[in-house]
């Protein structure tokens, strides 16, 4: 079972090497370090393969030419299920994309172990993304993990200016 578990793995990880080759995350990584540092977090959170794959293929369908089928035959209709939940489709509204994701146990770990991972990498970005990307997760995702707000906390502490419509980001703080 465990050399199956590594295997499924193993091949989800190459297929999502080959989709997002040649991709670049802002700060210059190649982009797969990023779906790969979410599979690590969900890891950590003690989620098995299939939340590790859903993680690893996150990004695929908003960002490379893969398929939901292709999708499927990797993880599994439940990765593949997810992978779509996570996935913004255009136009979208923002409360129907997380009305999504909230109906799926494995999409919203996923989500949160993304949002977690770019919360710590976002200090590289512009002081205006950095600004949206705090007031939007203070907006829609801070009850996804307990680590979300900690994060939060920190990016915002490397903007110039203090958001003080939101007073989460400063209440308890020393």
């Amino acid at each position: 079972m465990i050399k199956d578990t590594q295997k499924r793995y193993c091949e989800a990880l190459a297929f999502a090497e080959k989709k997002h080759a040649g991709q670049f995350r802002v700060g210059g990584d190649p982009y797969i370090t990023h779906p790969v540092a979410v599979a690590e977090i969900v890891r950590g959170w003690g989620y098995g393969t299939s939340y590790q794959i859903a993680a690893l293929f996150h990004d695929l369908l908003e960002d490379t030419d893969a398929t939901e089928q292709e999708i499927c035959a990797i993880g599994g209709r439940r990765v593949a299920r997810a992978v779509r939940r996570l996935t913004k489709v255009k136009p979208y509204t923002m409360a129907s994309y997380i009305a999504g994701i909230r109906q799926s146990k494995i999409a919203r770990v996923v989500k949160a172990a993304d949002r977690l991972h770019n919360l710590r990498c976002a200090t590289v970005t512009s002081e205006s993304f950095k600004r949206r990307y705090v007031t939007e997760t203070i907006e829609w995702f801070l009850d996804f993990s307990s680590e979300i707000l900690p994060a939060t906390r920190a990016l915002a502490a490397t903007m110039q200016e203090h958001l003080d419509d939101y007073p989460v980001l400063y209440d308890d703080m020393d």
